[in-house]
């Protein structure tokens, strides 16, 4: 397969909610306060009924919340309770990863909060999520770029093992996005603060996929952090298990491959693009690319 075809393989897959089989046709629109935040898979339709002061249904509408929910604090805790019976009853797989990390839950990005959800169980009312990645780069004395690459560490729960941008992480409830970035750097990677308050935010990516655990439209914020040459990141949280130093085209390779996890591969993709080692002269799929990285639900 060539490196085009691996890669806009990735973008598919990353964007299997919009293809053909999937459950988009049958899934139900998701409002609160009358405005759509997500969508609902049948299967977690069916059991919406069992909790009828908390969603209020209709075959031919959007499934909402019952309308005397008034304020953010009742319409987070009412879902909560709902949540919590579904985890001690284990009737999803994805509730097992229960972290405790509440997401916001909003319409757009730059509308106000309407409730919040737990992280774990976002993908089951398809509710839009939002995170933050950084790609950390070097300037090599020749005028070309180098990238540092993480490996996960092999006890994460997700891809675990897999390569991975410098830093990532969720955007967590009452974080903003460069305070998310920076966070993330010190966590992750043990970049000091004084050198991760120097990244640049750079654009977002976004798709849509879904698995056995739901529905994920998720939004990625990039930023791009020059690194001093000796500065070495170093494993701090324990979230990776170490980095490499790539040459750009050695991480243009990496992508088309199998050992990326899917969105960090998309993440660096990117950077490529927008560094111009990937470009509408050398790749006759540029076009197609591009918009894989921009899809929205």
């Amino acid at each position: 397969m060539s490196w085009a075809a691996a890669v806009l393989q990735l973008l598919r897959g990353m964007n299997s909610f919009h293809t053909q089989g999937s459950s988009k046709a049958s899934c139900k629109p998701f409002h609160v306060c009358g405005q759509a935040v997500g969508v609902v898979p049948p299967r977690v339709t069916a059991l919406l009924p069992r909790h009828p002061d908390v969603f209020q249904l209709s075959e031919c509408e959007p499934v909402q919340l019952c309308a005397g929910m008034s304020t953010y604090e009742e319409r987070s805790h009412a879902l909560r309770r709902v949540l919590d019976q579904w985890r001690q009853l284990e009737l999803f797989d994805c509730l097992r990863g229960w972290r405790d990390e509440n997401y916001e839950v909003m319409p757009r990005f730059c509308d106000p909060p309407l409730m919040h959800v737990e992280r774990s169980a976002a993908s089951l009312f398809g509710i839009k999520t939002y995170g933050v990645h950084v790609n950390g780069y070097v300037r090599l004395e020749d005028g070309g770029l180098a990238m540092w690459i993480g490996r996960r560490a092999h006890s994460k729960q997700t891809f675990p093992g897999m390569l991975d941008n410098l830093a990532a992480g969720g955007l967590s409830a009452g974080l903003g996005v460069k305070e998310t970035a920076v966070k993330e750097c010190a966590e992750e990677a043990s970049i000091p603060e004084c050198v991760a308050a120097m990244a640049v935010p750079a654009g977002s990516v976004s798709y849509t996929y879904e698995d056995e655990r739901g529905i994920f439209p998720e939004c990625q914020f990039v930023y791009d952090l020059e690194l001093p040459a000796d500065l070495v990141p170093r494993v701090g949280d324990g979230e990776m298990s170490g980095f490499y130093l790539w040459p750009l085209e050695q991480v243009r390779e990496a992508i088309a491959g199998s050992e990326f996890k899917p969105n960090c591969a998309m993440v660096a993709l990117d950077f490529l693009i927008r560094h111009g080692v990937v470009h509408a002269d050398s790749e006759p799929y540029y076009q197609q690319l591009v918009e894989g990285l921009h899809r929205e639900l």
